[in-house]
């Protein structure tokens, strides 16, 4: 399929797509090549289509046990992170690969629990997705599980995508399993059970449905996608379930032509941020602007540049919540902004061309970009 028609969901400019160890091979016992070129050549059908696409792989393990010879495997955090130690780099090595048969270039990102809630190591894996996808790359995320522990797992491959959605705010999060998507029973066991197309809202019958499903290889299954579902959802990104076995399954997705379960999202991902900026009472600092900026960001839609703005109060950090306030002291707007207050003294009134060159880096020429601002 070469086209992509629009579905009553939305119009999607940003997507994230998991593929489990399962569907990678192909329910075998090691990887599958050529159900890992037909997932990148669906991806580059997307990115013909001026898609931004990340990818979260799982498989790291099951590539380190076929290269091990598939030894005898205790259910032990050290033994997992050898046999993911192993993997990792020959998974890694495959994708690359199979994407520069397409004129693909990839990176690879691998991320903890610890990374994303950390505020500045979540900032920093943001500017880093940020800037590979604006460079044309295509992002490879997995989980870092030579390192990781039960104190800092994310848990598995499907919560980690819900997380990563909610970090670039992808309109779209794609779950390839090995089923259509989510039924009133096992199908297996039961020839009545149908597929459920929607899900409006995510509920305990809904969790119900999921209970005991897992897959032999990998460490999620129904239930858990249903769990990142729900947190994707809730951020403003939709959810589609979908067969990884299927002939084009992800521009079918795109275009609805497959059977899939979907999980539309409550609000967009710019509404959710904006209620999250509106809802918080406190704020860690404030900076105030000229009349010309005051105009620009009221009137103009434009983001919040260092030249605009006149005086500065409080400390904070890069990410932080931001008031702003007109000269006349009216708070007009809040954002996450750039860069610290020490930081933001030094740039004060400057031209963005020039903060690189007295800071000696640079975040990006605004101190709050408009896609990160609220107007009260």
């Amino acid at each position: 399929m070469n086209e992509l028609a629009q579905l009553p969901y939305g119009s999607w400019q940003r997507i994230v797509v998991k593929v489990g160890t399962s569907t990678l091979t192909a329910q075998s016992d090691r990887l599958n090549p050529p159900r890992m070129v037909g997932l990148v050549r669906q991806i580059a059908t997307l990115r013909q289509r001026n898609l931004d696409v990340v990818l979260v792989t799982s498989g790291a393990q099951q590539a380190g046990r076929e290269r091990l010879g598939y030894p005898k495997h205790p259910k032990t955090i050290p033994f997992k992170q050898m046999l993911a130690a192993v993997g990792q780099g020959r998974l890694m090595h495959l994708w690359e690969q199979y994407f520069e048969l397409y004129g693909m270039v990839v990176g690879q990102v691998l991320l903890t629990r610890e990374d994303i809630e950390d505020r500045h190591r979540y900032l920093n894996v943001r500017d880093t997705l940020e800037t590979l996808l604006q460079r044309g790359i295509v992002p490879i995320i997995n989980e870092n599980d030579a390192v990781a522990t039960d104190e800092i797992k994310v848990g598995e491959n499907d919560s980690l995508s819900a997380m990563v959605a909610n970090l670039i705010e992808a309109d779209l999060l794609i779950l390839l399993t090995d089923t259509d998507g989510l039924y009133t029973a096992d199908p297996s066991l039961d020839p009545n059970a149908r597929l459920i197309e929607r899900v409006l809202q995510v509920d305990e019958s809904i969790y119900a449905l999921a209970q005991g499903s897992r897959s032999g290889l990998g460490t999620g299954g129904m239930y858990t996608k249903i769990v990142a579902a729900d947190l994707a959802t809730r951020s403003g990104t939709s959810v589609a379930i979908a067969n990884g076995a299927r002939e084009d399954v992800l521009p079918g997705v795109c275009a609805g032509t497959i059977p899939t379960t979907w999980f539309p999202a409550r609000i967009t991902p710019s509404e959710g941020r904006k209620r999250w900026l509106l809802a918080q009472s406190v704020t860690a600092g404030s900076i105030h602007v000229d009349d010309g900026a005051a105009q620009a960001i009221l009137e103009r839609g434009k983001s919040l540049l260092p030249v605009g703005i006149v005086k500065v109060q409080g400390r904070f950090e890069r990410g932080a919540i931001i008031s702003v306030f007109t000269q006349a002291g009216h708070e007009i707007a809040r954002g996450l902004c750039n860069y610290s207050s020490e930081n933001l003294r030094r740039i004060l009134g400057q031209r963005s061309c020039d903060i690189a060159e007295i800071l000696g880096y640079d975040y990006g020429p605004e101190f709050i970009h408009r896609n990160k601002m609220a107007l009260l």
